[in-house]
């Protein structure tokens, strides 16, 4: 049943991008791709798009259509930097753990009728800001798990633009600590093809076969060589590093 509302999710979100892509100005030189909540653009995508960035944790391994920063070695006051954000994160939590309050300061929920492992509240004005700064008090996104008709805060998301360095991500989380990802490699399936997301062994999407400009040319594709921006996800209230920090978590979201 889940893999049936992920596929849907799916199609529902390929359907906005194509929207989006034929709708958006041919002038790309002003680049507004960190007005991606949770990398996503806003302005075209909105909430959808993140719904679909929800599906895919809790899905599977992304394989070639996801990149991870690479872990450094952990320098002199790394760990005192990591350790602040969590410390900033813990007063997020603790100020949304009703997530009655969150939604009464801005933070949307995506798909709330959707069954999901996580459900994200995004704040948009959380995300615009990110663009341009890193504040570890305003996560552009919270993470919820469902319990009946109640909502309990498990993490929350920071986001950074789509053109960040690894150099740009390491000042404000530090890459010896934490690793954060991007979805890649988008072959977006032709109008008169979108359904086949829904088979087992799709071609296309974040889940195809095709992850190279070359094949999705060959297959009358739209190619996307990154999606969002970047994300990285923080679980402040774990009392293990290693969980706070979790990258299985933020690929899998808590594991299914």
């Amino acid at each position: 049943m889940r893999k049936i509302f992920a596929s849907v999710l799916l199609v529902l979100v390929l359907n906005v991008l194509l929207v989006a892509q034929d709708s958006a100005p041919a002038d790309k030189s002003h680049d507004m791709s960190g007005l991606e909540m949770s990398g996503h653009d806003m302005s075209s995508m909105g909430g959808e798009a993140h719904a679909m960035h929800s599906m895919e944790d809790r899905h599977m391994d992304m394989g070639s259509h996801m990149k991870m920063t690479a872990l450094r070695p952990v320098k002199a006051g790394d760990q005192q930097n990591a350790d602040q954000v969590i410390v900033a994160a813990r007063r997020a939590a603790e100020k949304y753990k009703d997530y009655k309050v969150a939604l009464a300061d801005g933070f949307k929920i995506f798909f709330p009728n959707v069954p999901q492992k996580q459900y994200h509240f995004t704040n948009y004005q959380n995300a615009y800001q990110a663009v341009f700064k890193f504040d570890p008090d305003k996560p552009t996104s919270l993470l919820y798990e469902k319990l009946g008709d109640d909502y309990k805060l498990v993490g929350v998301m920071y986001t950074a633009r789509k053109t960040a360095t690894e150099d740009e991500l390491n000042e404000r989380i530090p890459l010896s600590i934490a690793q954060w990802h991007a979805h890649v490699n988008l072959c977006m399936p032709p109008a008169d093809n979108r359904e086949e997301v829904l088979q087992p062994h799709p071609r296309f999407g974040l889940r195809g076969s095709i992850s190279t400009k070359q094949d999705c040319d060959a297959a009358g594709g739209r190619f996307m060589p990154q999606v969002f921006g970047w994300m990285v996800h923080v679980y402040p209230m774990e009392s293990k590093a290693e969980d706070v920090w979790s990258v299985e978590k933020q690929m899998h979201g808590h594991g299914d």
